[in-house]
């Protein structure tokens, strides 16, 4: 990535790591517990979690009333009904009921598919979504996954897959249509804004680098870390990356969490530590009926490898979950400046329920709260300095299988034309194909030895895409406020 002079060299570990299709902000579970924020919780029996405590069991009237409804459908209902459908339907309705987005009943492939968020890779479009308001949201693309390469960005809405409408479904139901086995094709229709377009995504395996690391080349004593998510591996893959980098002559960081969607707790408290004295705070949790309980940085928890440097940290509206709880502490309790734009918004924790072999609920049991007590839900972070992208940053992807020629008027001839302007091709981009479009399309086919037709379609308009993906890393603003920073020149 090479930012307006600032050129990167690129050095990095290159691991493989699985990533999440719905992301969980609570560490993997081992047996009948679950690792949360740092201790041990025995789980109650399948019978408790059912019955409740506090009163909370099922009465007589509302089990009626239950009963009633499914043996009517049952005796009734003018074609089949699967009765097991009706029972998963029933749970699913219940938790859907709390209203709350990151909570979720789990059958069997539900189930199996949050497995592998914490112990395995997958197969699909790379990016993590969530269920708001009945509608299926991208939070963050993964990167180098497909969904980064097809131009999705946080809070495009799909609507649809293949076809098939995502309105109202789970976030479990839509990503079981959206995965699928490499080298297969997903047509995703999605809305950004007052735009409708659609994108076709080839599967792939999901090769996540959680971590990757580079020296500035014109000032080669800021290291740049980038971390795309929270994966058991990645406490020790930062330690291994600031550690090379130091060899190399890095005396201070710019730590890049844009787009990363968050991950494991227990990476994020980890991670935190570094950056902290032991008794600062790196968070607070507040359960159900309980007062807030502060976390707080130790070398004997979370590991004794410290980043005392100089430190800017980069985050976005794609940075989210655990990503957001280490933007917090270092935010507030090591003086560590933000760069870029108000974080995502999700200040809560869960953890997961088995209730039989082949079904868990996902349930959120707590807040998460920043060092000082804030709240963050749905309200994000805010940076100490508010730096956008350059406005073409969220120009729509061209659909390669759409045919753009002369003549045409579309606000898809406009996002076509406003790309040909980033990349250095004059043109008045008001959406009518005229004959200077055309021509500056030709020039540039000429220029990147395409067949010079003056339509952008196929190869043409997969290579304006990749040109101007070139021009966003030239041009990264965002990155250039942090070397500001580091170097001085604030």
């Amino acid at each position: 990535m090479g930012n307006n002079g600032h050129k990167l060299k690129k050095r990095g570990v290159k691991l493989s790591f699985y990533f999440l299709s719905l992301i969980i902000v609570a560490a993997a579970a081992i047996g009948g517990t679950y690792a949360w924020i740092g201790r041990s919780v025995t789980l109650p029996s399948t019978e408790e979690i059912i019955q409740g405590t506090n009163s909370s069991t099922l009465d007589a009237a509302a089990a009626d009333r239950i009963g009633a409804v499914y043996q009517t459908l049952l005796n009734n209902y003018v074609e089949g009904v699967d009765e097991e459908a009706l029972i998963e339907g029933a749970l699913s309705g219940m938790v859907e009921a709390v209203g709350d987005p990151y909570s979720q009943y789990l059958n069997t492939e539900a189930s199996d598919n949050l497995d592998e968020t914490i112990s395995a890779s997958f197969e699909g479009i790379g990016a993590e979504i969530m269920s708001l308001n009945q509608q299926i949201v991208i939070v963050s693309p993964i990167k180098g996954s497909p969904a980064e390469k097809a131009g999705l960005l946080p809070n495009d809405i799909i609507l649809s897959a293949d076809g098939q409408a995502l309105q109202g479904m789970t976030a479990s139901e839509a990503v079981a249509l959206i995965r699928g086995e490499k080298g297969s094709e997903v047509v995703l229709e999605i809305v950004r804004g007052d735009q409708t377009f659609k994108v076709n995504i080839i599967r792939d395996t999901i090769p996540i680098e959680t971590v990757t690391f580079e020296l500035d080349e014109e000032y080669p004593e800021i290291g740049i870390v980038h971390v795309s998510s929270f994966s058991t591996p990645t406490y020790d893959d930062i330690v291994s990356a600031v550690t090379d980098l130091r060899t190399q002559g890095a005396t201070s960081f710019v730590f890049d969490f844009r787009q990363n969607p968050g991950g494991l707790l227990d990476q994020a408290l980890k991670i935190s530590n570094m950056f902290l004295d032991d008794g600062d705070v790196i968070m607070q949790t507040q359960e159900k009926d309980a007062e807030p309980n502060k976390i707080v940085a130790s070398e004997s928890e979370f590991g004794d490898f410290k980043i005392t440097e100089p430190t800017v940290l980069l985050v976005d509206e794609g940075s989210a979950s655990a990503s957001e709880i280490v933007a917090g502490a270092l935010q507030e309790s090591s003086e560590i400046p933000l760069v870029g734009t108000t974080t995502f918004g999700k200040g809560t924790v869960q953890t997961v329920y088995p209730l039989t072999e082949s079904s868990e609920l996902k349930l959120t049991v707590a807040k998460w709260l920043t060092p000082n007590g804030n709240w963050i839900h749905e309200k994000g972070i805010a940076v100490d300095y508010e730096v956008d992208l350059p406005e073409y940053a969220t120009l729509t992807i061209i659909d390669s299988t759409a045919t753009y020629e002369e003549g045409t008027v579309s606000e898809e001839v406009k996002n076509v034309e406003a790309m040909l302007n980033a990349i250095g091709y004059a043109v008045e981009a008001d959406g009518y194909y005229d004959e200077d479009t055309v021509e500056q399309v030709v020039s540039f086919q000429a220029a990147n030895e395409l067949e010079t037709t003056g339509i952008v379609t196929g190869d043409t308009a997969l290579a304006i895409v990749e040109k101007l993906r070139e021009v966003l890393t030239e041009n990264d603003t965002q990155y250039d406020k942090a070397v500001e920073i580091l170097i001085g020149n604030e």
